[in-house]
């Protein structure tokens, strides 16, 4: 069953790579972490939600938002193939009753902050810039070419954005569910900028991300998604 429709489009999408050991509790039960080329990776992303149905029906003044999430990649086993997915550490989107749907039903942490976008193309560029507000405002801008270009097979792209599942870890309960979509085409990325607090927006855990400078920096089209209803594991 679906439970939600919609188009994920200009998907800004900054890598960190990460020490393992500071995601183990966050790790929801039954799976484990995925690598790419031996590095641990955690993302912090922003992006459009659009045409947003939910159970096949448009919600009146939540079609249209944006979203920034900090997620990291994991995989499952499942008799003989591995289902890759990632686990969020935290969501952030413009409206309270967005919060309110996803918390209750999917059990993930989303919180509800001030979102500002703007997307703008001109002489073959694409300038995308997200910001949210908690008692300061933090954004995520890019600069890119604007033709978009293929995956590539076994590319970190590839790694970044081919995790079908979302895992939910919530006492001692792990949740799952699989989002749709085609394969992705990207933009050449020339510049970013990005200015966050993340101690204050994602906890201790993630302060060191401050002084980090990303391992790679992303823009994704995306597409159409379709997010089916989740089941629990255990």
């Amino acid at each position: 069953m679906n439970f939600l429709k919609a188009e994920w489009r200009k998907l800004a999408i900054i890598n960190f790579e990460i020490n393992p050991e500071i995601l183990i509790k966050y790790l929801p039960e039954g799976t484990e972490l995925d690598f790419y080329k031996g590095k641990c990776y955690i993302s912090l992303v922003g992006f459009m939600f659009l045409n947003t149905k939910l159970l096949g029906f448009p919600i009146p003044f939540h079609r249209n938002f944006e979203e920034v999430n900090l997620r990291f990649y994991v995989k499952k086993k499942e008799g003989n193939e591995w289902k890759r997915g990632v686990v969020f550490i935290k969501e952030i989107v413009p409206k309270p009753a967005l919060s309110f749907v996803a918390n209750s039903i999917y059990k993930e942490n989303y919180k509800t902050m001030p979102m500002e976008n703007f997307i703008n193309e001109k002489d073959g560029e694409l300038l995308i810039k997200y910001s949210w507000k908690d008692k300061t405002w933090h954004s995520i801008e890019i600069t890119a070419e604007s033709e978009l270009l293929p995956m590539q097979n076994n590319s970190e792209f590839e790694f970044i954005t081919e995790h079908y599942f979302g895992f939910t870890k919530r006492e001692n309960k792990t949740s799952e569910y699989e989002v749709c979509h085609p394969k992705w085409n990207y933009y050449l990325v020339k510049n970013h900028q990005l200015e966050i607090d993340f101690n204050k927006i994602y906890g201790k855990d993630f302060e060191f991300l401050n002084n980090q400078k990303p391992i790679s920096v992303m823009l994704a089209e995306g597409s159409e998604i379709e997010v089916k209803t989740k089941k629990y594991l255990a």
